[in-house]
């Protein structure tokens, strides 16, 4: 609730005269718990959650009702949505800054979807979507033309929004607030593309696009790759400092309970689904830090990436 108020959820399941279950630790135990004794069916968790519940083993607990799940927070990977789906979760997937009202996107499914293969079926939710009703208008626009970028899936620009739940400003900071409406768009300082059917998908923030030997390489696309990998259970990739190529992906991943992975064998893995120069140069096994509601942290990993 202190953050962009819990997506809008707590007044809204107020309104519908439903009933809030909060709790104090976001453990996969006291979600499991909160859905089979209280019969939770609603609940909202970014990316990072969603691989806390179906990542847990002894603290799953059974429950005979549909639980319905809205993501949002961070681009999540299609791995961890196709898994939710495999556990019985119905998952919407959403997108927004606290400055557009938390979330202002949304990957609204279409019914002819249902009849395709769950894998693609995850590729299509992992898409940010299209905007709500109560937003004017959300479109990826090249920042230097201010032209909105072809409908083709491949064309790279930035995510600006507008419309009547678009922030007015930053408090007694005029300057950022016009850099932030240059052009009478907010900036979003996300990167994405739009599909032919006009769905947007982030490609990254525009601060973590890692630049190697001139090309740019999207942080998200190889985070993608390494949840695909039975033993990883979170993960970030930032960029590294390098002498030769300026910068190049360093991932830091954290591992199942008991799985046993070496670098070797996580950047074959990588190397057998992407370009060569997006393959991660380094791999650090750590626990990667999360804020209290399990979001990754990528400044402290950035952090140590320079110091390797």
């Amino acid at each position: 609730m202190f953050h962009c108020n819990g997506w809008c959820f707590p007044w809204t399941v107020a309104a519908k005269a439903g009933t809030n279950v909060c709790i104090r630790k976001v453990t996969a135990a006291n979600i499991y718990n909160s859905i089979a004794d209280n019969g939770v069916d609603h609940l909202c968790g970014a990316p990072i959650v969603l691989s806390f519940m179906i990542n847990a083993t002894d603290e799953k607990r059974p429950f005979d009702h549909l639980c319905k799940v809205m993501t949002a927070a961070a681009p999540p990977p299609a791995k961890v949505l196709q898994s939710m789906n495999e556990e019985g979760f119905e998952v919407t997937h959403a997108y927004g800054l606290t400055e557009t009202y938390g979330p202002s996107v949304s990957c609204a499914w279409h019914d002819e979807w249902d009849e395709l293969p769950i894998g693609k079926q995850a590729n299509l939710k992992a898409r940010q979507g299209v905007s709500y009703m109560v937003q004017e208008d959300t479109k990826v626009i090249d920042p230097d033309t201010m032209l909105e970028v072809p409908h083709d899936g491949e064309t790279m620009g930035e995510v600006m929004m507008r419309g009547n739940i678009a922030m007015k400003g930053y408090l007694d900071n005029p300057e950022a607030t016009d850099e932030a409406f240059a052009g009478g768009w907010f900036h979003s300082g996300d990167l994405g593309v739009v599909h032919p059917d006009g769905y947007i998908q982030l490609r990254d923030r525009a601060k973590d696009i890692i630049i190697s030997g001139g090309e740019n390489i999207s942080s998200i696309e190889i985070e993608g790759v390494l949840y695909a990998h039975d033993a990883v259970a979170a993960c970030a990739v930032v960029a590294r400092p390098d002498d030769k190529w300026g910068e190049t992906p360093c991932a830091f991943v954290e591992l199942k309970p008991g799985a046993e992975v070496g670098d070797a064998e996580i950047i074959a893995h990588c190397r057998e689904r992407l370009a060569s120069f997006k393959v991660p140069r380094t791999v650090v096994f750590m626990e990667v830090p999360k804020t209290s509601t399990g979001k990754i942290q990528k400044v402290p990993l950035r952090d140590m990436a320079k110091k390797l």
